[in-house]
């Protein structure tokens, strides 16, 4: 009897032990799944190529623009278009990319307008009027009359002395990139209208 009651003794403390630590050991599991779907809500705003930093690699079109201060505009645009992941694939791309000057020489107020949520299709379709499939520089371009872009309508090529313009943007300078190449332009490439 007094094994029994010595058992007892020991049993019980034991079995509140384990329920203490389950129940702590619940509720962190419970705490760390709401973190991780928070975290995991959180990351999916920022999730793909774009995203991912590697310094040792060649620059890609995305990161050229990111990195110039004469394209703060463009980059605003691209991220407010969700296009980020777009200029970051292997390519090879053609980016035609206005500078801030550019895009302040629109009509007052266009660019404010473009980059609010409810215009982003409109924005986009701008935006990929300015990227073409291909890795070609300024003399090649002079070969072309015309290009088709990536918002499937075509720009043109005019050749004025040394100078290339595409849909009437002046090539001002280029910049090889990993997947492609930048050609910094004067002008914003608007689409023909449909």
């Amino acid at each position: 009897m007094k094994t029994i009651v010595q058992l007892k003794i020991l049993v019980y403390p034991l079995l509140l032990l384990f329920l203490v630590v389950g129940c702590n050991s619940t509720s962190k599991t419970e705490n760390t799944s709401a973190n991780e779907v928070t975290n995991d809500t959180e990351a999916n705003k920022e999730q793909g190529q774009a995203f991912i930093e590697n310094d040792e690699s060649t620059p890609t079109v995305l990161s050229i623009a990111i990195n110039s201060p004469d394209h703060s505009t463009l980059v605003a645009a691209v991220q407010a278009a969700d296009l980020e992941n777009a200029l970051v694939n292997a390519g090879p791309l053609m980016v035609f990319a206005p500078t801030n000057d550019a895009f302040a020489a629109l009509p007052e107020g266009t660019v404010e307008n473009l980059l609010k949520p409810e215009n982003k299709g409109a924005l986009q379709n701008i935006l990929k009027h300015h990227v073409t499939p291909g890795k070609y520089d300024k003399e090649f371009l002079k070969k072309f009359k015309k290009l088709g872009q990536a918002n499937d309508q075509n720009t043109t090529i005019e050749v004025k002395g040394d100078d290339v313009y595409v849909g009437g943007a002046k090539i001002l300078g280029s910049v090889n990139a990993g997947n492609g190449i930048v050609h910094v332009v004067d002008k914003v490439i608007l689409p023909p209208e449909e």
